[in-house]
């Protein structure tokens, strides 16, 4: 009478067929990482070699691909940025210079607050400060008078119907909203 084995697949049980799929699983998954399974020879009887990344790149991700840089630029003098000794290498994304002389964007100044109108700005403040106070008075001052609260909620009211009444009342039909 032979030993059972607890480490050893029972061939009469109905999960046998999971044990095949499993050596299966394994024999592909040395395939794929490049390591002989061992149970399947090739042909010939032989044993097949390692294979590696390259013979299950379908994506050609294993050859290094040769960068263009941008139109309107020039190549970096002296190769790339870290100075290394490898000048065989091919170029990266950023080994080349940005021409600065082509017309180069500068933005407008911003208006300065001091020219414009005091009731926008005042409207502003009202509108941002107006639940931002309320908050502030809910944690640090809860026993804030009503005529407070309602002051708070007036301002904020007040200041957002201003601004929205600034608001221009026709659209331009040749503007898209968008800026240069």
């Amino acid at each position: 009478m032979t030993r059972f084995d607890p480490g050893s697949p029972d061939p009469d049980s109905p999960d046998s067929g999971a044990n095949e799929d499993d050596a299966v699983w394994r024999d592909l998954v040395a395939r794929l990482e490049g390591t002989d399974s061992g149970p399947l020879p090739g042909p010939g009887g032989k044993t097949p070699a390692a294979r590696t990344f390259r013979d299950f790149d379908p994506l050609g991700l294993s050859v290094p691909q040769q960068l263009t840089p941008p139109a309107g630029t020039r190549p970096a003098a002296g190769g790339d940025s870290e100075g290394s000794a490898d000048r065989n290498a091919p170029p990266g994304p950023r080994d080349y210079e940005a021409d600065e002389d082509e017309g180069a964007f500068v933005p407008e100044e911003p208006p300065s607050l001091a020219s414009s109108d005091p009731m926008t700005v005042l409207a502003w403040l009202g509108a941002v400060g107006g639940p931002i106070a309320l908050l502030l008075s809910a944690i640090f001052w809860r026993s804030a008078p009503l005529l407070a609260v309602v002051g708070m909620v007036v301002a904020f009211a007040a200041s957002v119907v201003f601004l929205i009444m600034k608001l221009p009342h026709e659209k331009d039909e040749h503007d898209d909203g968008a800026r240069v």
